[in-house]
């Protein structure tokens, strides 16, 4: 599934996700999927947390949030 956010695009497996930002910088960032973190609660924000590498990235809205949910098999927290 690619999930279009405002910054870039999110590809979803059932195992990862890709996200890859736009703009000049062309950032990357690849988790597996017990790595991340779902935070709702209106955050709306993926954690990652996977020993040396630490991120996180907002989204724009809950629904978002619920489709990588779905698609990753997580709850949100």
């Amino acid at each position: 599934m690619i999930l279009p956010i405002s910054i870039g695009k999110i590809i979803v497996t059932p195992f990862e996700i890709v996200v890859k930002l736009e703009g000049p910088c062309m950032v990357t960032m690849q988790a597996a999927s017990e790595s991340l973190t779902l935070i709702g609660r209106g955050a709306n924000v993926i954690a990652c947390n996977s020993g040396d590498a630490k991120w996180s990235i907002k989204l724009d809205n809950p629904a978002q949030l619920e489709q990588l949910a779905k698609e990753l098999g997580l709850e949100i927290t």
